[in-house]
């Protein structure tokens, strides 16, 4: 397969710092958690236990729709442009869609809290140049994220708390299975100096 462009995956935990590092970086970005499953979607797993119990798990992968998230990778690479959904959190489902466009730009950045899952993929297709999870202090991301999510009214707020708490508490399975998936763990600011190497020695061929 000839491709014109690879990707630069950014996983990590809800609240890391993804998306401020992939605006930071400033190549063109694909927001993976644009791919969720729909609310009403029958195969959308549930929390079993604990005080959320019964609601939908969307820190399950399987509320995710990767096969869709991997055909707009390779769509990217391949032709530099792709049509990608637009999600709407506090409503759990689709708004419309939108063209993301690469340009003259042969890398671009995909963060999502299950980038991890596309990197395997990634690789065996030939479309990988980097694959990092963002890692940070579990209290600096526990506050970030609910900050973020009350701001943006993603959920109630003691669902958002209690998710939190329950985030923070999984946070090292979740890098554990990040760098499984075949991501290094680094800073932001470690993610950023080495995605700016990557994208000089891409200026100068």
């Amino acid at each position: 397969m000839t491709t014109s462009a690879r990707v630069i995956v950014l996983a990590g935990p809800s609240g890391a710092g993804k998306s401020r590092l992939a605006e930071r970086i400033g190549l063109p970005v694909l927001r993976l958690d644009d791919f969720y499953k729909s609310g009403g979607d029958p195969t959308l797993p549930l929390i079993t236990e604990g005080p959320n119990s019964g609601i939908v798990d969307w820190d399950d992968p399987a509320s995710w729709l990767l096969d869709d998230a991997m055909a707009a990778l390779d769509e990217l690479c391949r032709t530099g442009r792709a049509e990608v959904p637009v999600y709407d959190i506090p409503r759990n489902g689709r708004c419309g869609w939108q063209t993301l466009e690469l340009g003259d730009h042969d890398l671009f950045v995909a963060e999502g809290i299950f980038a991890q899952e596309v990197v395997g993929p990634c690789g065996d297709l030939g479309l990988l140049a980097a694959a990092y999870c963002v890692r940070q202090h579990p209290m600096v991301t526990f506050w970030r994220r609910l900050t973020r999510d009350l701001r943006e009214h993603r959920k109630p707020p003691l669902v958002l708390v209690r998710r939190g708490l329950a985030l923070m508490r999984d946070q090292q399975r979740v890098v554990a299975h990040a760098v499984a998936r075949g991501c290094r763990p680094v800073t932001s600011d470690e993610a950023y100096a080495e995605v700016s190497r990557l994208v000089r020695r891409g200026a100068r061929r």
